[in-house]
């Protein structure tokens, strides 16, 4: 392995790029369209009371509208009615910034009293997070996997559980996924070829995720980080992308310096805000009972954070319970492959996918330590225990079956090999069947 390369499968197929490239386009083609089709028919039927506070970004798109003001005083905001979509008494929560609302509010119809411009909103969030599915993609192609290993890496990417539902609905994870992923693509071609319009590209991810909520702009300025650590580690990054990548932070992060500025924190705590976390402590009884160490609460907190990769409704049964195996073992995986590739890149012996995969781990330790940090705060202070949310990290969750790769390379033993990469395949699948009751 060397610093240039691209990726370098275990063996090379007997018939060539010239004709997996083809199939794993094809491949491709049909995953994207089969997700479209299934954001779309979610978009269709969903009860906009189900789910991802929905109403309240649907609320906050439709106070963007009615005031003309672009960077509204969230104090003022207030929600809809789901089913009148007129404006009720009660305050909105969110303290998002609202860059992502602002083009929604542009883009879509108006939606006060007019439950039905809702779809049209939804379709322009499918056509986000299809965009960032389709680059996603398209690194797989770019990388020149092999069939098995395309599989191994786009399957698990469509059939991650919120995706879908989340693409068809109005919510700022959709263009914080986007960001992502534009982000790991960027990255990645970056890495591979040297060629400016790829940093470029990376660096507009960086921005589009950070202005979608703060995980994007944690995640994202992290990877970044590290990816760019590396490239001045090995003198391939010219100065002017330094200078260019901290004006771009600067943009980045300017929504959060203006919340600071006006509410005194990145992460607005506002009267409804706080009413939420109380109110909802309170309800669930969680408020009252004896709170638990840091340590007993990171135990919890990674618990919740696995069994809520696929959110359920109703109680799981056994073979739902049994299921969350599948993504514990992928992780499992994931970190092996990012051990193997640390020890790549101290050696000198690293592809791009190894440099991608740290830096991109790199991202998520990050900002997993400081979402614990803050969650436990909150936890003490109220007792609230619903802040361990996966689909925050749908930015960067490409980088997983991308770190399973990096396991896959390292295995000498053919039968062994073909077995990880048939779990990669199988396991997304059966989970996404079985993970969760049937609703």
């Amino acid at each position: 392995m060397v610093s240039t390369g691209t990726y370098a499968p275990k063996t090379a197929p007997a018939r060539g790029l010239a004709a997996r490239v083809p199939a794993n386009a094809f491949v491709a083609v049909v995953i994207l369209v089969l997700f479209v089709l299934a954001a779309i028919a979610g978009a269709m039927r969903k009860d906009i009371t189900q789910g991802f506070d929905e109403v309240a970004h649907v609320s906050y798109v439709a106070h963007i509208q009615q005031s003309g003001n672009a960077w509204p005083d969230l104090t003022s905001m207030r929600l809809l009615d789901p089913r009148t979509f007129q404006f009720t008494g009660v305050a909105n929560y969110l303290n998002h910034p609202p860059k992502f609302y602002a083009l929604l509010a542009l883009l879509g119809p108006v939606l006060e009293g007019h439950p039905q411009a809702l779809l049209v909103h939804r379709l322009i969030d499918v056509a986000i997070v299809a965009v960032g599915l389709a680059a996603l993609l398209g690194l797989g192609l770019a990388a020149r996997f092999s069939r098995e290993e395309f599989y191994a890496y786009a399957v698990p990417l469509a059939c991650i559980p919120v995706l879908a539902p989340l693409a068809g609905a109005v919510n700022n994870d959709d263009l914080a996924f986007f960001g992502g992923a534009i982000v790991i693509l960027g990255a990645w071609q970056y890495i591979a070829t040297g060629r400016d319009g790829w940093m470029a590209l990376a660096l507009f991810g960086v921005v589009a995720a950070s202005w979608a909520k703060l995980t994007g702009l944690l995640l994202t300025a992290a990877m970044m980080s590290g990816v760019m650590t590396y490239l001045l580690w090995r003198q391939r990054l010219p100065w002017l992308w330094i200078v260019a990548a901290a004006a771009v932070l600067s943009l980045a992060a300017t929504p959060y310096l203006e919340f600071i500025l006006s509410y005194g924190s990145p992460t607005p705590q506002t009267p409804a805000q706080v009413a939420l976390i109380a109110d909802g402590a309170r309800a669930a009884g969680w408020a009252d009972l004896p709170r638990q160490s840091f340590p007993g609460y990171l135990v919890y907190f990674i618990g919740a954070f696995i069994a809520d990769w696929m959110p359920a409704l109703g109680a799981r049964n056994a073979l739902n319970d049994a299921m969350l195996v599948i993504p514990a073992a992928a992780l499992v995986g994931a970190l092996l492959g990012l051990a193997l590739s640390l020890q790549r890149l101290w050696r000198r012996r690293e592809t791009v996918l190894d440099v991608v995969v740290v830096a991109g781990f790199y991202g998520i330790a990050a900002t997993f330590a400081i979402h614990v940090y803050y969650s436990y705060g909150r936890y003490a202070a109220t007792g609230w225990l619903m802040d361990a949310y996966p689909r925050y990290y749908l930015p960067l969750a490409a980088i997983v079956p991308l770190a399973c790769l990096s396991l896959a390379a390292a295995i000498e033993a053919p039968r062994w090999r073909s077995g990880l990469l048939l779990f990669l395949v199988g396991g997304p699948v059966l989970f996404r069947l079985f993970g969760a009751p049937l609703s």
